[in-house]
């Protein structure tokens, strides 16, 4: 029977992981405060060594192997992020790496891996058929290590909730990206358990949605994969998800979709307004304030996850272009 992720787990792994990454800042974001009313905070975790959170978690579920486990190397599949971060954390503890990833990942992100040392494995146009390599692989001996449904990786992505709640006192808000969930369950269950009455809002791209739909469903189910802005957004939930379904589910008190446009306008008001380059994952949060779908939030954190985009598509967003992804694909 699975154990449940405690806070615990979440000091212990931020432990484990310090000196590994960053404590990244927050900054006041007084454009985001005038246009809703409240106060409004960034927590800018794009700055982590890896461009996003994910090395949180992978550097957390690499350095908790045995040594075993590290002489067998470590796979993974992912949209980009995660294989970054594994890819890092993996090298600086001299394990062995491989990444499984769909032809839908940008080039920039298969290109960010491979400068980490790791190989890297295109198979398909989705994460399950990546997933299917994958498995090949564990059948082999490596060491499967999850972007999200793994305990190890969801209290490495909880520190960054213990970091917020240093930095801020007293959220009412908090608004976290939201794909397959191990950055919200670890962010949520820190949250809950440290400041209960603080909303924690899941924020997702309209096309694609995973967990929105699985937890509409009650179950997780099975949701095609689109192109999107939000690329690292992409991908399942897994039908046999032991973890983030609950967790969500538990400490999650609203989820929101965005549109290819609302992702498009944050990514410009990020630079222009904050003068920060994220990506189109990164920005959902801002994108959510900014359309008007998050009510009264008088003191608000918006966990900005990742800067890994494509520059040249980032020029052309920021420079006003309409960039129609699905046309791109």
């Amino acid at each position: 029977m699975k154990s449940e992720i405690t806070l615990q787990d979440s000091h212990s792994a931020r432990q484990r992981i310090s000196g590994h990454v960053r404590t990244t800042p927050i900054a006041a974001s007084p454009s985001l405060s005038a246009t809703t009313g409240g106060t409004i905070e960034l927590k800018l975790e794009q700055l982590q060594k890896t461009g996003s959170f994910k090395l949180r978690g992978a550097s957390n579920a690499v350095l908790s192997l045995t040594e075993a486990e590290r002489a067998h190397g470590v796979v993974g599949v992912s949209t980009g992020n995660h294989g970054r971060g594994l890819a890092y954390a993996a090298k600086q503890a001299g394990v062995r790496c491989i990444i499984c990833m769909s032809e839908l990942v940008p080039q920039n992100k298969v290109d960010g891996i491979k400068a980490e040392g790791a190989e890297v494995r295109i198979v398909g146009r989705s994460q399950d058929d990546a997933q299917l390599e994958v498995d090949k692989l564990v059948a082999e001996g490596m060491v499967m290590l999850p972007p999200f449904d793994h305990p190890q990786i969801i209290a490495g992505q909880s520190t960054l909730a213990l970091e917020m709640l240093e930095q801020s006192s007293d959220p009412d808000t908090v608004l976290v990206p939201l794909s397959g969930g191990g950055l919200i369950s670890g962010v949520g269950m820190v949250i809950k358990r440290l400041s209960p009455s603080t909303r924690v809002i899941g924020v997702s791209m309209e096309r694609g949605a995973a967990m929105y739909e699985s937890q509409q469903a009650g179950k997780p189910i099975m949701v095609p994969e689109l192109p999107t802005l939000a690329d690292s957004l992409g991908g399942g939930v897994g039908l046999d998800n032991e973890y983030t379904f609950s967790m969500t589910r538990s400490f999650v008190d609203e989820i929101v979709l965005v549109s290819e446009a609302e992702i498009a306008a944050a990514i410009r008001h990020a630079y222009w307004q904050e003068r920060q380059v994220i990506e189109g994952s990164g920005s959902v949060g801002i994108a959510a304030l900014m359309s008007g779908k998050i009510k009264e939030p008088s003191k608000c954190i918006v966990v900005v996850s990742g800067q890994n985009i494509d520059m040249n598509l980032h020029h052309r967003i920021i420079s006003g272009e309409d960039v129609d992804v699905a046309q791109e694909s």
